[in-house]
Formats: structure tokens, sequence, C-alpha cells
């Protein structure tokens, strides 16, 4: 057996490379350090196939971790090289659909930037620190009309309230409702048969999932998902380094999945 046709079982079965349990020192965080800029990786050409899209945006006050990186950069620069989160992810993508994601690369987009538009799913990470100008928030209110989604992740009990103002801005009106299991996203691909998912450290609180819809209307597709007390991605980064248990990786990738086959089919 070949070793691509090895690592494609692997995917189908959403099995990862992993073993062990995660420590303390892979989420040990340093906020409040000084501003730096955080490089970003060259994306791959534009073609119109999926390409994981993460949302950069401005860093409020105490938000910046890691010898001073922003917070939109949570798990794209991690200790170890950069865009594991997203770069583990579109293998699994890969390996058990068939939207031929780009593996070559993938996109930190600008929230005020027009190629937000060529992308139909992002990915944010605390945007309890998250921090938008009159501009930025019409053109994020016009991406999610529009028909566009976003994954928040990795955040936790005292950034409710920033993330909760922020979307109101952005959706005058719309309310984040919580979402329970019989919810589509959590059966588009996978049937995922629990909400009580396991945080890879500890958040404060239960972990709970959160959604807005148009005019507030359940019928209507979802225009966010919140993975609220809750760092989804924290498992796709160190899937195969060891310290993320194989079983709950899993359960993170078939989130990751869900969400993005409900987006494009919704």
């Amino acid at each position: 057996m070949s070793r691509r046709r090895r690592i494609l079982l692997v995917a189908a079965a959403t099995l990862v490379v992993a073993a062990g349990s995660l420590t303390a020192y892979a989420q040990r965080r340093w906020w409040g350090n000084t501003p730096v800029d955080a490089p970003i990786d060259p994306p791959p050409a534009y073609d119109g196939r999926f390409t994981f899209a993460r949302l950069k945006f401005t860093t409020g006050p105490g938000g910046y971790y890691y010898g001073g990186l922003p917070a939109w950069a949570h798990g794209y620069i991690p200790i170890r090289e950069g865009s594991r989160a997203e770069t583990n992810f579109t293998k699994i993508l890969n390996g058990i659909t068939n939207m031929n994601p780009h593996l070559d690369g993938t996109r930190v987009v600008d929230v005020g930037e027009p190629d937000l538009f060529k992308y139909p799913v992002v990915y944010a990470t605390e945007p309890g620190y998250m921090v938008l100008n009159d501009k930025e928030v019409l053109a994020l209110r016009a991406y999610l009309k529009k028909g566009g989604f976003i994954i928040f992740d990795d955040f936790r009990a005292y950034d409710w309230q920033n993330f909760e103002a922020t979307m109101q801005r952005v959706l005058p009106g719309e309310r984040l409702i919580q979402l329970d299991i019989s919810h589509p996203i959590f059966h588009s691909f996978f049937d995922i048969p629990t909400l009580d998912f396991v945080q890879a450290y500890d958040r404060g609180g239960p972990a709970v999932f959160y959604g807005m819809s148009e005019n507030n209307d359940p019928r209507k597709p979802l225009q966010i998902i919140a993975n609220y007390n809750n760092d989804v991605s924290q498992y796709w980064e160190w899937s195969d380094t060891g310290f993320a248990p194989i079983d709950l990786s899993n359960e993170a990738y078939k989130l990751g999945v869900n969400y993005v086959i409900y987006s494009m089919t919704h």
C-alpha cells in the first residue's frame, strides 16, 4: 500500500496520528506583550477552489500573546511552524470529501479588503479581542448578508462582552442563539452525537455553540457559528504531535468538516 493511500485511509476514518494528552505548555499564554507584526505565508493563487481563509482584524488591548503576536494569529503562528491548524484541517477535508481544497497554502484575509468576498468560509480566532472600525463593520455585514460564513473559535467567559457587542454592530437586531444537537450543522456530513465537547484546557465553563441567522429566523441558514468556551482548532493544530488524544482530535475535525460542508450547501 502506498504512503499516500495509507494517509487517505487514515483521513477517511477521521483518525490522526497522535497520542498522549495536551499539556499546559501547549496552550500557555502571555497576554499584553508589545505588539509585533505577524508573518504571513504567501497564499495559493486564486482559482476558485476552496481555500482555508483566516480573518485578520485589529487586536484590542490585552489581546497580544506569544511575544506580542495579534489575536487573529492564535494558532496560525504557534510555538511551532506557522498555519499548522488550517494546514492539518485541509488535509483531512481533502481526504474525506471531494472538495479538492488547496493543500499548497492558506489565505489570511483582512476584514476590510475586497478579496474577503472570494472566500465563502472564513475562520476567526480570539474574537473577544476583535476591534472593527465603521468601514470594517459594513464590510463584514455585507459579507454575511451575501452568504458568507464565519467560524469564530478560541474564546471564553470574559471575551463574551466584546464579541457580542461587535456582532450587534455587524448584524444589528440579530441575536446569538445557543444551538443544540438537533441543528443541521451538526449533521451536515458527520452525525455529531453530543455537544459535550472536551475542551483542550480549562475554559472557565462548559463549551457552548452559538449561531446567528438572518432576522433571527431559525429556518434560515446560519451566518456564523461561535465555539464559545472552546478551542476546536487547538486539536487540529496539535493532532499530529503526540499532545492531543486521537479521539478528541477526531471530534474536533468532525466539527470543522461539518461547518464547512454546511456553509457550502446552505
